[in-house]
């Protein structure tokens, strides 16, 4: 099975902290780097990371507040410095282009590659991109300003070949593709034998939900239904659900309520308030929820 893992570069919000790095996630599969957020210091986490973010073609902004954007200006410079030459595609909600573009102009004149930016709705879910290997599809949110989360799928597979039937009826190479996208295989006796007893199913796709930031929404949990790995905001504890609800953020509690409306395999909490020293109680208040939730952390990075 093709790798596809999130590599964790800032699990911080708004106010910066020795702790935590603002807002940033990278995700690889099958040799493609995809980034979710670029808060400040985004390119220095990548290079701790290891990750070889040199083919990271498309960023993703889920909204235009500081500590998921401030990155972004840095690390386009930096690509130009390397001599990058292959495009940038950066997907965000209307504004970032007007705020961006000036920049490129003044910090990066003579860039060597071209910035493309896409604008998606923030009012309902919509695919915005997609390949041969995965799709990545909106979730609306509800935030202070138009905010949307991602869903990364795994495209599905095509089936596997049966090794002992492919030898048993002596099916030649060149049908094996078409039995692979639905064939039967007729013998020369004029039996029939079903494409089901030819293949056996491939793995099912993976998924990955990216939910930040956002006040509770329970009503969008159909649209990441049985998600392998679900990162939602956490912003506060219980103590401080008043807070959460004033400025569209989420408590832990609230988030493992989500995961479990989902059906979410495994739950990832981060976008911590500076005023927690210590992340303890808002890991103790999800598991309370869900079990199987863990905090996010700088330089970690979870297999799916």
């Amino acid at each position: 099975m093709e790798k596809f893992d999130i590599h964790f570069l800032g699990c911080g919000s708004a106010l910066p902290t020795v702790r935590h790095n603002p807002s940033a996630q990278l995700v690889s599969m099958r040799g493609k780097y995809f980034l979710i957020d670029c808060g400040e210091g985004t390119q220095l986490q990548l290079r701790r990371s290891k990750a070889r973010f040199h083919g990271l073609g498309h960023i993703f902004i889920s909204h235009l507040h500081g500590d998921h954007c401030f990155g972004l200006i840095g690390l386009i410079s930096t690509f130009s410095l390397l001599g990058r030459t292959a495009n940038l595609h950066i997907f965000a909600p209307e504004g970032l282009e007007k705020v961006l573009k000036p920049q490129i102009d003044f910090f990066c004149s003579g860039i060597t590659f071209q910035v493309i930016f896409h604008v998606f709705p923030t009012d309902r879910s919509m695919l915005i991109y997609e390949d041969r290997s995965l799709t990545v599809t909106t979730i609306p949110l509800s935030h202070r300003v138009p905010c949307c989360g991602f869903l990364f799928k795994e495209v599905a597979g095509l089936p596997h070949i049966r090794r002992d039937m492919i030898d048993y009826l002596k099916i030649p190479v060149y049908a094996i593709n078409n039995i692979k996208n639905g064939a039967d295989w007729t013998t020369e006796d004029g039996t029939v034998y079903a494409n089901s007893r030819l293949v056996y199913p491939a793995a099912p796709p993976r998924s990955y939900a990216y939910l930040s930031d956002t006040a509770f929404l329970p009503h969008n949990a159909p649209l990441v239904e049985g998600c392998d790995l679900l990162f939602h905001e956490a912003t506060f504890a219980e103590s401080e659900t008043l807070l959460a609800r004033q400025t569209l953020h989420s408590t832990a509690s609230q988030a493992a309520e989500f995961a479990k409306l989902a059906n979410a395999k495994k739950l990832v909490i981060g976008h911590y308030s500076s005023r927690y020293d210590h992340l303890q109680t808002l890991l103790e208040e999800a598991q309370a929820v869900f079990p199987n939730t863990i905090l996010s952390e700088e330089n970690m990075k979870v297999e799916i």
